[in-house]
């Protein structure tokens, strides 16, 4: 009889452990801006606190650069976070294909080309001999301004050319810009349009004008591997949210955007002039779709430009998309590739 009791009883622990969630805590990393606006809003407004419940609580991390956050997540401090192409491609390189995977998209295009209304700049032949800025070194920006100027045939620097790609943090780029220490610069939003609107400049071009369909992925969410694997029930979660989210922002952008930049401000302590922030936002894309092809052709110029080793790395283990697409076909909409 006694037996009986304990063997239940032990029965009843194992099963309770079986179905209770494997992490009660749920690191998510992010950047203030709008090109990751999910994670902005969602974690601001309690959105991902109610899809994962009461049990879990979420730590979410701000970070300033992609590249900081694949360093988090080497160290096992972050599970997901939304981040830029590039660094989600050297880290998963970096890792041998270990340590994470993109499990959706986030935003496509919100990236742009300025230059100084004063720069003489007026076709691409004029950026010999000029400074451009990106954002930094190996970052998603950084790549696709070097490759366009390759493209273009220049020669950079570093190469005994005399075009010059300067990388500098974005606050940084408006400073230099109005002091008219640089010339150009390849920006993602709403950095464009602050060069745009607070420091006479042009936008000479639009990324969305180089990518078949103006689409390309400038923001994603990636996982942990090991977080995804012991923790599926909670990504799926996840995911569910930030596509609750992502519908509800292009539903209805004008409540979206008052609640971003309300979140910004507290996050960085200055809102976005309604000017900059309607400006950024057409020029971008909320989505939940990661747009794969361009991601390949990212990491194709990332590689000629030898940020990704001597030779093309493999990156057919990059995604993973089982959860998305249950959670898309649980909500009756059309899966993804």
């Amino acid at each position: 009889m006694q037996r009986t009791f304990l063997l239940a009883a032990l029965a009843i622990v194992l099963c309770s452990c079986a179905s209770a969630p494997q992490s009660n805590i749920v690191r998510i990393g992010y950047l203030p801006n709008i090109t990751h606006a999910q994670a902005v809003i969602g974690i601001a407004d309690g959105t991902f606190a109610r899809a994962l419940g009461d049990g879990v609580k979420i730590d979410a991390k701000v970070f300033n650069a992609g590249p900081s956050a694949i360093e988090a997540l080497f160290a096992g401090q972050l599970d997901l976070a939304y981040i830029g192409p590039n660094p989600a491609i050297n880290g998963y390189v970096k890792s041998k294909g270990e340590a994470l995977r993109i499990i959706a998209g986030a935003t496509s295009g919100g990236a742009v080309l300025v230059v100084r209304a004063d720069a003489g700049i007026n076709s691409p032949a004029d950026f010999r001999g000029k400074k451009i800025a990106t954002p930094q070194l190996g970052n998603t920006q950084d790549v696709a301004a070097r490759a366009w100027l390759m493209q273009q045939g220049f020669k950079l620097k570093e190469q005994g050319g005399d075009t010059q790609v300067i990388p500098i943090a974005n606050p940084d780029i408006l400073t230099l810009f109005q002091k008219k220490e640089i010339d150009a610069a390849w920006v993602p939003e709403p950095w464009g349009a602050r060069l745009v609107h607070q420091a006479n400049g042009k936008i000479f071009l639009d990324e969305r004008e180089l990518w078949q369909g103006g689409k390309f992925v400038t923001a994603h969410i990636i996982v942990s591997t090991k977080f995804l694997k012991t923790n599926p029930e909670l990504v799926k979660k996840f995911l569910a949210a930030h596509i609750e989210l992502t519908q509800r922002i292009n539903t209805d952008p004008a409540s979206a955007k008052q609640k971003l930049n309300a979140e910004i401000e507290r996050l960085t302590g200055a809102a976005l002039p309604t000017a900059i922030l309607d400006d950024a936002w057409a020029r971008q894309t909320i989505t939940y779709d990661p747009i794969r092809a361009s991601l390949f052709g990212s990491a194709e110029a990332a590689f000629k430009l030898g940020f990704l080793g001597d030779t093309m790395p493999n990156l057919d283990g990059i995604y993973d998309l089982t959860l998305l697409n249950e959670v898309l076909r649980e909500k009756n909409l059309p899966s993804v590739q």
